[in-house]
């Protein structure tokens, strides 16, 4: 029999296109014996007619890349796109900045650095966003101290 309705009668049985089927080089011969779907099938559990695997893009190139970009390379400004607030939002930026304030005013009041009525002035000073970052509250106690 014709190849292509044997390859044809291979796709229907593995439920696969016909671009899929792959017959086995050597044994033409023996492939073109075929009739019927029950000797395609014989020949698929022999191994003669197989799926052909589908083929994959490779990542090779985007895990160097992603690994590169994990270092911090590749993400200077010819690379942006977007204002930075468009990057990073605002209110975001902003919640990550407070929470990592009060989170270092709390260590500070656990360690008994700044006393209860201290505490709750940064508190409110953090919320009013009156510090840049941690380090500027550890310089604001320490200057009350000296003042004190």
């Amino acid at each position: 029999m014709q190849l292509n309705k044997i390859r044809r009668m291979g796709a229907e049985i593995l439920k696969t296109g016909k671009s899929k089927v792959w017959f086995e080089p050597e044994s033409g011969d023996k492939i073109r014996e075929a009739m019927t779907k029950d000797d395609v099938r014989e020949l698929i559990r022999q191994g003669l007619i197989r799926e052909r695997k589908e083929q994959m893009h490779s990542k090779a190139r985007a895990r160097i890349l992603k690994e590169k970009k994990r270092k911090g390379r590749k993400r200077g400004f010819g690379k942006r796109t977007g204002s930075k607030k468009a990057r990073v939002k605002e209110k975001t930026s902003w919640i990550k900045r407070v929470r990592a304030q009060r989170e270092k005013l709390k260590e500070l009041k656990d360690k008994g650095v700044v006393n209860p009525k201290a505490y709750r002035k940064l508190y409110k000073m953090i919320k009013g966003n009156y510090f840049k970052g941690k380090k500027y509250i550890e310089l604001a106690v320490k200057e009350k101290k000296k003042g004190k």
